[in-house]
């Protein structure tokens, strides 16, 4: 049984055009130790997904249901003081996009990881504190940067923070966000490395977002390729990589540059769609060279073999 299950999830934003239907009916699995990625273009759902499962919602939203299943609980049955205490940072964490936006600029960087423990675990400062130095040290920090303030450090260490603060309260899973897109390609890979130690010793569950399918490969064990708020494939990373099923991700790898080989990167022609009044049917549609008549109408989610779903009509399905 797996560990955490989106079904049927759903979130759409309130607009005055309309409602944004940023998550659509998106589902999927995760097990324990597992790292899940969720790739594709800016704007298809990854983030707000994200803010869906740690129910950390804007105030314009119009629409939020589906079911969340954590260890046999459906969180969707929890009020929000009831999630906020048992389950927000406690059993799911998340690292947000922007380490800089994350960090209070007038506080010292230890106390806003070791602030937590003393709230939700009743800790003292000094014991609290300490706590904060030993998992400085895990992330790879000397332990007296606790006493730092954000300004005095580089993106790469501000990002170390905040894993940090993801981590001090031991959660199951991590929820990263696009956690390295601020940074140089050398502190990337840092990152990188850090996060795979991490997944290692800590056996922890992590969902890695990116529109980088590069660093998707990297790490990420499983692999759910999003476009217009919907997962439209959906499988182990060496087969999504290596033997894509959907013309979006087919045009998605093929768009990657390549160091060695005479292949030329392609373009995916088109725009995404105005997820206000996205095109019935298949929402890949008006930008795929293989769209036919049936496109017009929604295509399923078909499981090709098992763990490998795809929701294209070329592969059968029914009316």
């Amino acid at each position: 049984m797996s560990f955490l299950e989106a079904e049927n999830l759903i979130l759409y934003y309130k607009t005055l055009r309309g409602p944004v239907r940023a998550v659509d009916n998106v589902g999927f699995t995760l097990n324990r130790g597992e790292t899940l990625g969720l790739v594709g273009e800016s704007g298809c759902g990854k983030s707000s997904t994200a803010i869906a499962l740690m129910r950390l919602l804007p105030r314009n939203v119009e629409r939020f249901e589906g079911k969340v299943i954590l260890d046999g609980l459906n969180l969707m049955d929890l009020s929000d003081e009831e999630f906020r205490g048992k389950v927000r940072w406690k059993r799911i964490s998340m690292v947000f996009q922007g380490a800089m936006n994350s960090l209070n600029p007038v506080l010292r960087v230890g106390f806003q990881v070791a602030e937590p423990l003393m709230i939700h675990k009743g800790m003292k400062k000094r014991e609290a504190m300490k706590r904060a130095e030993d998992l400085f040290k895990m992330v790879g920090l000397p332990p007296d940067f606790v006493y730092r303030y954000p300004h005095e450090l580089s993106g790469g260490m501000k990002q170390r923070v905040v894993i940090a603060m993801a981590l001090v309260l031991n959660p199951e899973i991590v929820i990263l966000d696009e956690p390295t897109s601020a940074l140089d390609v050398s502190i990337q890979a840092q990152i990188m490395n850090l996060l795979k130690k991490l997944k290692k010793k800590l056996n922890i569950s992590m969902i890695f977002i990116t529109h980088d399918i590069a660093l998707a490969s990297d790490i990420c064990d499983r692999i759910g390729v999003m476009y217009a708020g919907q997962i439209v494939e959906l499988g182990s990373s060496e087969d999504v990589l290596l033997n894509p099923k959907h013309p979006y991700t087919q045009k998605l790898i093929a768009s990657v540059p390549l160091l060695r080989g005479d292949r030329v990167p392609e373009f995916i022609p088109g725009a995404p769609p105005d997820l206000v009044n996205p095109p019935a049917g298949c929402r890949f549609r008006p930008r795929c060279s293989h769209a036919f008549g049936k496109c017009g109408l929604e295509p399923p989610f078909i499981e090709l073999e098992e763990g490998r779903f795809v929701k294209c009509w070329l592969y059968g399905g029914e009316d």
